[in-house]
């Protein structure tokens, strides 16, 4: 084992706390918050169970696992969320001078869609 994982190995968490592993050297049962969301999962409430630790720039870097039993099923938006959600998308989009829907979020900045920002650019 060379001498970077050897210093990153400690299954038994005497070490570090909790039971660290070197750069893909995790067994499996183990993942990563964003293994669990590709999986269609969640951490549902679970402690971290360990991490992975690995020599990056700036210092050593650490990605912290959960155990895949205790995972729950990612929760999906009701109905009424998700028209909450689109008429919030569609406010985002309307210009309020002209009250034309845009096909891009209105910049904060100008708090007008960019044709009511800059009409002599328009006319050009």
């Amino acid at each position: 084992m060379p001498r970077v994982r050897a210093a990153f190995h400690d299954p038994d968490g005497t070490k570090f706390g909790i039971p660290t592993f070197w750069w893909q050297g995790a067994p499996s049962g183990y993942a990563t918050r964003r293994q669990l969301r590709a999986a269609g999962l969640r951490p549902g409430g679970q402690p971290i169970a360990a991490q992975v630790m690995w020599r990056g720039v700036g210092g050593n870097r650490v990605a912290y696992l959960y155990r895949v039993d205790l995972a729950r099923p990612k929760r999906t938006a009701t109905p009424a969320q998700r028209a909450a959600i689109d008429k919030a998308l569609i406010a985002r989009r309307t210009c309020r001078v002209c009250g034309t829907v845009r096909p891009y979020c209105i910049p904060r900045s100008l708090g007008e869609c960019v044709d009511c920002a800059y009409p002599k650019e328009r006319a050009a």
